[in-house]
């Protein structure tokens, strides 16, 4: 499971190659992506300011409907047909695919923002076994207590979505950021965190920002996953190097791991 954002869609960036070259060696890849930034000016066009609660933006009809347009089309099918273009097999799809990712509003004030209640990983299964990687665009079902005037689909943190599906069974959960990994209160990169200092940087506040629903994702993948990490996809091959073990960034996960 490998979770692309922003920064990792340059075209100075390797991680498409990484990707076509892990499915050439008969490697069942899934990735999701987010697409924040590209969001913000595509509602900046539109006159419509963005805001923020926790990491997360507040989501109204208009903001969904942009959402929407920008992940699972333009995003989703930029890296779709990088991928296809390179050599390798993708198909796009996004959470409402499938019924791929059901959840519901729990926080009136971010609006139509979803959390995730449910997994149906049925879509993955059968892309997977015939060959493509899946390419998941962060919006899902609103599936639990709808109100008549809310829609029927909601936006949902790709960071969340990475580790609900990690969390069914992923071998592992990578992080491809734009920063080398979790950082202590200095400033030093931490290249291996227990569960319980992870958490004990969040909690105090140390780690910040959208670095917390990384963190969070990987607690939540470790419940049935056996290694997750955050890495600097900007560096070169950087997804091949982690895979190879000769990655640079943070590892959270148990004492045993190597």
């Amino acid at each position: 499971m490998i979770k692309i954002g922003g920064a990792t869609l340059g075209s100075h960036d390797t991680a498409i190659e990484d990707i076509v070259a892990l499915q050439r060696q008969g490697k069942s890849v899934v990735v999701v992506h987010g697409g924040g930034k590209l969001i913000t000016e595509w509602l900046e066009k539109q006159g419509i300011s963005s805001r923020f609660i926790q990491g997360e933006r507040v989501t109204d009809e208009a903001t969904l409907e942009v959402a929407t347009s920008v992940l699972a089309g333009l995003v989703n099918k930029e890296i779709v047909a990088a991928i296809n273009g390179l050599g390798g097999r993708a198909v796009g799809i996004s959470g409402v695919d499938g019924a791929l990712i059901e959840g519901e509003i729990r926080e009136k004030e971010k609006g139509y923002v979803g959390v995730v209640v449910k997994v149906n990983t049925a879509i993955l299964e059968a892309l997977l076994e015939s060959g493509f990687v899946p390419v998941i665009a962060p919006i899902g079902l609103n599936s639990f207590d709808m109100k008549a005037d809310e829609p029927p689909t909601l936006n949902y943190n790709a960071d969340v979505v990475a580790g609900e599906i990690a969390a069914t069974g992923a071998e592992r959960l990578i992080f491809l950021t734009d920063v080398a990994g979790v950082s202590d209160r200095s400033g030093k990169l931490l290249p291996r965190l227990l569960p319980d200092e992870a958490e004990a940087l969040v909690a105090s506040g140390v780690a910040s920002g959208g670095m917390v629903p990384k963190i969070n994702a990987c607690l939540r993948a470790l419940s049935n996953t056996s290694t997750t990490c955050i890495i600097d996809g900007r560096q070169p091959h950087a997804l091949l190097k982690e895979i190879e073990g000769k990655g640079s960034g943070t590892t959270i996960g148990a004492a045993s791991q190597k």
